[in-house]
C-alpha cells in the first residue's frame, strides 16, 4: 500500500474499452486497493460490466453525452482529495499514482500536468504530435508561461480547489480549459514528464471538433474575468 492511498480518487471515462479496463483497474488496485476508482462509461460493450465486478465505482451514462460532459460527472463523483485523472486504454503510466499523490499532500501543488510531449512518443502519429505542439506553443504566448502538454489525460488535482473553478463542462477538451483555469488564477502547478503507451482499442477523438473546441477553451479562459 502507498501513503496517501485511502485519499486518493482515480477518475476514468470509457467508450467501449472492454479489451483494456481490467489491465488497468488491476494495476490501480494492485498499488493500494484504498484507492477509489470512478468510471464514468458510455459503452454498447462489456466494459460497465467488468469494471463493476472487479469493484469500480461505475456510473453508467448512455446515451453517451460526449466527452465533456462524461469527465464533469466523473470529476463531481469522485470524494477522496486527490483527483487523478487517467485514461482506461493503457497509455498512462500507473506508476505514477504514488509519486503524483505525495507532491500534492506533501508539497501543496493543486495541479500537476503530466507531459507526454517532451520528444514524440513512439505510438503518437506525427500530426499529432506537431497539432498537440503548436496549441501549446499559442496558449504558452497567450498566458505568458511555458505550458508543454494542453491535452494530457493523466493529472492530480487538488479536489477543493478544483471544485472552486467553474468550467465549460459541454463540448471535447475539457482538460485544455481545466489546466489553463489554474495557470489564470496563478495556482501552485508542476509538469512532470511521463511516458505515452500504445492504446488498447480505437481512438475516439474526433481531431477536426477537438482542434476547434482546444482554440475556444484556450481563448476564453485567457480573456475570461475572474472573481
Amino acid at each position: 500500500m502507498i501513503k496517501y492511498g485511502d485519499r486518493i480518487s482515480v477518475a476514468m471515462i470509457s467508450m467501449n474499452e472492454e479489451g483494456s479496463i481490467k489491465k488497468i483497474v488491476e494495476e490501480i488496485f494492485n498499488i493500494d486497493d484504498r484507492i477509489e476508482i470512478i468510471l464514468v462509461d458510455s459503452s454498447t460493450d462489456n466494459t460497465f460490466e467488468i469494471a463493476e465486478k472487479l469493484g469500480v465505482n461505475a456510473i453508467k451514462q448512455f446515451p453517451p453525452k460526449g466527452y465533456g460532459l462524461a469527465m464533469d460527472l466523473a470529476l463531481k463523483s469522485c470524494t477522496k482529495e486527490i483527483i487523478i485523472t487517467m485514461d482506461c486504454d493503457s497509455t498512462y503510466p500507473t506508476d505514477k499514482i504514488d509519486f503524483l499523490s505525495k507532491l500534492i499532500f506533501e508539497e501543496n501543488y493543486k495541479l500537476i500536468d503530466c507531459n507526454r510531449l517532451e520528444r514524440k512518443p513512439q505510438n503518437m502519429r506525427l500530426i499529432n504530435y506537431i497539432g498537440n505542439k503548436i496549441f501549446s506553443i499559442f496558449a504558452s504566448i497567450l498566458f505568458l508561461r511555458k505550458i508543454p502538454d494542453l491535452h494530457s489525460g493523466m493529472r492530480a488535482y487538488n479536489k477543493e480547489t478544483l471544485n472552486n473553478i467553474n468550467y465549460f463542462a459541454n463540448g471535447p477538451s475539457l482538460p485544455v480549459e481545466l489546466l489553463l483555469s489554474f495557470y489564470k488564477r496563478k495556482l501552485k502547478l508542476k509538469h512532470i514528464n511521463i511516458n505515452y503507451f500504445e492504446r488498447v482499442g480505437e481512438s475516439k477523438m474526433a481531431p477536426l471538433e477537438t482542434s476547434i473546441w482546444t482554440i475556444k477553451r484556450i481563448l476564453k479562459v485567457r480573456f475570461e474575468s475572474i472573481s
